[in-house]
């Protein structure tokens, strides 16, 4: 639970860094970009990656020659991208933990009772549907910090108008926030990262790949010990 709730955190806290950075240039010094001059005979797929990436970008920017008015700040397709599936995959667990767990609102009075007694009832069951932790389905998607505070109140137990989760959906939505903030860590640059390239390097060694958290990535052999790094190749 607790790696659960830390998760959610990170979707609450890092969201406005998200916000901030989609119109920023690219850093080249993330995880994994750095060394795409020094890997490229490498890895040609990253290469094709990286055009493809840039023609997407490119059509954002096409629009009426008509049209008046300054261009628009480009922005950071990648960011765009986690921004969406974040706010998809949240969004989607918290429609299903809720229609799960979310007690319906208390039925107002019947008619027949007596005028005081209806009024209070009534009061009461206002105050239950108005009740500010209900999780609404509007047919508009919620802020995200909201929707991940919403659901960290349900896997922790808090409050309100809800039956308490089992093991199961707990592990579920786990699951979501485990992806969603390492989306959003991967995409701001914030957590250490490792991966492993498909293609080998000429001596037949696997070529593993070290960045993250701000730092300059750097790629090492695991066969010849070759290094790449920033400007730096070593044997």
């Amino acid at each position: 639970m607790t790696t659960t709730a830390t998760h959610l955190r990170t979707c609450a806290l890092h969201w406005a860094d998200l916000h901030e950075s989609i119109g920023q240039p690219n850093i080249l010094t993330g995880f994994g970009r750095g060394l795409r001059g020094y890997l490229a005979a490498l890895d040609d797929a990253e290469q094709q990656e990286a055009r493809l990436y840039q023609a997407a970008h490119l059509r954002t920017l096409e629009r009426d020659p008509m049209q008046l008015g300054d261009r628009p700040t480009p922005v950071r397709l990648h960011i765009l991208d986690t921004m969406r599936a974040v706010e998809a995959a949240l969004h989607d667990t918290a429609d299903h933990s809720a229609s799960a767990v979310q007690r319906p609102p208390m039925p107002f009075a019947p008619s027949n009772w007596p005028a005081a007694d209806r009024e209070r009832r009534n009061q009461l069951a206002r105050a239950d549907m108005a009740d500010p932790r209900r999780w609404r389905w509007t047919g508009r998607r919620r802020p995200v910090p909201y929707t991940a505070l919403w659901l960290l109140a349900r896997v922790e137990g808090k409050g309100g108008p809800f039956r308490t989760l089992t093991v199961v959906e707990v592990e579920q939505i786990g699951a979501t926030a485990a992806g969603a903030a390492a989306r959003i860590e991967q995409a701001l640059d914030i957590a250490a990262q490792r991966r492993t390239l498909e293609q080998r390097h000429e001596c037949g060694g696997r070529i593993d790949v070290h960045g993250g958290e701000g730092r300059a990535p750097v790629a090492h052999c695991t066969g010849c010990g070759r290094i790449w790094a920033e400007g730096v190749i070593a044997a």
